[in-house]
C-alpha cells in the first residue's frame, strides 16, 4: 500500500509540475511572462491599505486593521518604528471576525509640501450618538513630523468627518484622493441585513440622500472648516441631499481606487448580500441601486434568495439606477451553481505597471474568500469592453504560475509608484495573530 501511495503521489506531483510548465510555456509562446506572487513582507494581522511614500525612495506604507501603519523598504524590510500607531484611538475590536479598525489611509496629493495624511478609523461611539449604536467612523487629517517624515505627529489630529454607525459591519471607509484633488470616502450602509434595522431609513440608507451611510462622499480638505463642498457635487446646495454625497445606492464599497491612466475612472467593489457581488465605475450623482437592486437584479428584502421579477428602474427622484460594469454569483446564495465564484468582493486596481503587459488596462481584483471559515481568496481580472457602446467588462480568473492558490483571505490591494500591484492577505478571518502578508504580482 505504501508503494502504491507513493506512486500515485509521484504521478500527481508530476502532473502538477507539468501543468505549471505548460502554463509557463504558453505564456512564453505569447511573448508575455506568467504571473506569480512574490512574498514581500509578513507579520501583519490584517493589512487594509498599501500606498507608496511618493518620495522617490520606493518605500511603501502599509496600514494594518488593528491600528498600526508600517514603513516597508523597497525590498520589503519593515522599519522597527511604525509610521503611526492609532490603537489607543480605536473602539474595542473583536478577536474574531470584525470589519472595524483602521480601514482607510491616504497621503495628501501635496504630501511633500504640506506633510498631511488622512485616516479612517472606528472610534468609540461619540457623545450624543444613539446609545444602542456601535461605533463612530472617524475621518481625520494628521501631519508627519517636520523633522521626521516617516513619523506622524499624534497631536496633529484634525477631525474632518464623523459618522455614527448602528452596527459593527458595513463600514467601507476607504479613502482616495481623486485627480481633482478632492478626498473621496466610501461609507457602508450602516450594517445588518437588507439595509434594515436600527439606524436605517424605511427606504434603506443606500437610497436615503439625507444620510451619509451607503454613499461615496467627496470633500475638499484644503478649504473650509473642517472641509468645503465641491461646487459640482450633486447635492452641493443641500436641498435634496447631503452636500458631501458624490454617489449613492451603495451597500458596502470595500476598496475604491482611481485608475492611474485612461479616463482616471473611480472603481468600487460593492459587497453584495447573498446572491451577487459587483464592481462599479462611480460617476457624479450616480445611484447604484442598493437596496432596490443587488448587481443587475431586483433585490427582495423579504426573501433575499429569490430576487423579485420586477422592481423600479429609477430612484425616488426619477434618476436612473446605474448598472455595475460586472457581477458574479455569490456562493452563499447559489450553492449548486458552478458559476458562483466567491462570497465577498474586494475592489482592486487597474494595472498600469510595466512588468506584466498582459494586464495593461485591466482591472485586477479579488473575492475575499470562497468560504467564510477557510482561507480561500481568489484573484480575478476584468477586461474592458472592446467597443465604446458596450458597458459590461469581461470577468476571468487570474491564473497564477506560483503559487497556484493563495490560501488566504484577501483583504485589499495596493499599488506602488510604478503602478505595480500588491495583494494584502490575512491567514485568518479574525483580528488575532500575525498571519497577514503582503505579496507583489510579478512576472514568472
Amino acid at each position: 500500500m505504501k508503494t502504491k501511495f507513493l506512486t500515485r503521489a509521484t504521478v500527481l506531483l508530476g502532473l502538477i509540475g507539468f501543468a505549471a510548465l505548460t502554463h509557463q510555456a504558453s505564456a512564453a509562446a505569447d511573448g508575455k511572462p506568467g504571473i506569480g506572487l512574490k512574498l514581500m513582507a509578513e507579520g501583519f494581522t490584517s493589512p487594509t491599505t498599501l500606498i507608496p511614500m511618493e518620495d522617490g525612495s520606493g518605500r511603501l506604507l502599509v496600514a494594518d486593521q488593528v491600528g498600526v501603519i508600517s514603513v516597508l523598504a523597497r525590498d520589503g524590510a519593515r522599519s522597527e518604528e511604525p509610521f503611526f500607531d492609532v490603537r489607543s484611538r480605536l473602539t474595542k475590536l473583536n478577536d474574531g471576525f470584525d470589519e472595524r479598525g483602521l480601514i482607510g489611509f491616504a497621503l495628501h496629493p501635496r504630501f511633500k509640501e504640506n506633510r498631511k495624511v488622512c485616516l479612517t478609523y472606528s472610534a468609540p461611539l461619540r457623545k450624543g450618538a444613539p446609545a444602542d449604536w456601535d461605533n463612530t467612523m472617524r475621518v481625520s487629517e494628521f501631519k508627519v513630523l517636520e523633522n521626521n517624515r516617516v513619523r506622524v505627529d499624534p497631536a496633529s489630529e484634525r477631525v474632518l468627518l464623523e459618522i455614527d454607525k448602528p452596527y459593527f459591519n458595513h463600514n467601507a471607509g476607504c479613502l482616495a484622493f481623486g485627480p481633482d484633488g478632492f478626498l473621496y470616502v466610501s461609507v457602508g450602509d450602516g450594517g445588518n441585513a437588507n439595509d434594515e434595522g436600527r439606524g436605517h431609513s424605511p427606504q434603506g440608507n443606500g437610497q436615503d440622500t439625507t444620510v451619509l451611510l451607503g454613499k461615496i462622499l467627496r470633500i475638499d480638505v484644503d478649504k473650509g472648516e473642517p472641509y468645503a463642498i465641491p461646487s459640482d457635487n450633486p447635492f452641493a446646495d443641500g436641498k435634496k441631499g447631503r452636500p458631501e454625497i458624490f454617489a449613492y445606492g451603495m451597500r458596502n464599497a470595500w476598496r475604491i481606487s482611481f485608475d492611474r491612466g485612461g479616463n482616471h475612472d473611480l472603481f468600487a467593489g460593492d459587497v453584495g448580500q447573498t446572491m451577487f457581488e459587483e464592481v462599479d465605475i462611480i460617476v457624479t450623482g450616480g445611484n447604484y441601486g442598493w437596496k432596490i437592486r443587488e448587481g443587475f437584479h431586483c433585490f427582495n428584502p423579504k426573501d433575499p434568495l429569490r430576487p423579485l421579477e420586477d422592481c423600479p428602474k429609477v430612484g425616488a427622484s426619477g434618476e436612473p439606477l446605474l448598472d455595475p460594469v460586472l457581477e458574479y454569483k455569490n456562493i452563499n446564495g447559489n450553492r449548486k451553481d458552478p458559476d458562483a465564484r466567491g462570497i465577498s468582493v474586494t475592489g482592486g486596481c487597474v494595472y498600469r505597471g510595466k512588468a506584466l503587459p498582459q494586464l495593461a488596462g485591466k482591472f485586477v481584483f479579488v473575492d475575499w474568500s470562497r468560504n467564510f471559515a477557510l482561507p480561500d481568496g481568489v484573484l480575478f481580472v476584468a477586461t474592458p469592453p472592446a467597443s465604446a457602446g458596450e458597458k459590461k467588462w469581461t470577468l476571468a480568473p487570474l491564473e497564477l504560475v506560483s503559487p497556484q492558490k493563495i490560501g488566504a483571505f484577501i483583504v485589499a490591494f495596493g499599488q506602488d509608484a510604478e503602478g505595480e500591484i500588491y495583494v494584502l492577505t490575512n491567514g485568518r478571518n479574525g483580528l488575532t495573530g500575525a498571519t497577514g502578508k503582503v505579496y507583489k504580482l510579478v512576472p514568472m
